[in-house]
């Protein structure tokens, strides 16, 4: 009897946790500093597993539960820390916060 208990209370687990999805988009940056920052932000999405930013491509690769979150969290999560991403926009006053390094955008003429 507890066998199956244990059994059946480990497929419903399974069946909840929902299931693992991979996803990369672009993300504006360009130093170290950017790197840490940009994954740090991607992690804090609750239901993200793996985030690597590649300071040369750009590209942020997530691994993340879909049960949980969605590529649009994530990429709201780092647009919030002052990164354009593919579908969002870094607000102008936290973009304008970052160190020198880590601007990315064209200075206004």
């Amino acid at each position: 009897m507890l066998i199956m208990t244990v059994i059946l209370l480990a497929a419903g687990l399974n069946l909840s946790a929902g299931t693992v999805k991979k996803a990369s988009f672009k993300v504006n940056g360009n130093c170290g500093m950017c790197k840490t920052r940009i994954e740090k932000a991607a992690k804090s999405v609750t239901g993200v597993t793996t985030a690597d930013w590649n300071q040369s491509t750009k590209v942020l690769a997530v691994s993340y539960n879909e049960a949980k979150t969605n590529s649009d969290q994530i990429q709201k999560a780092i647009a919030k820390v002052g990164h354009d991403t593919e579908k969002f926009k870094a607000d102008d006053k936290t973009y304008n916060a970052l160190p020198g390094c880590c601007k990315y955008r064209p200075k206004a003429k």
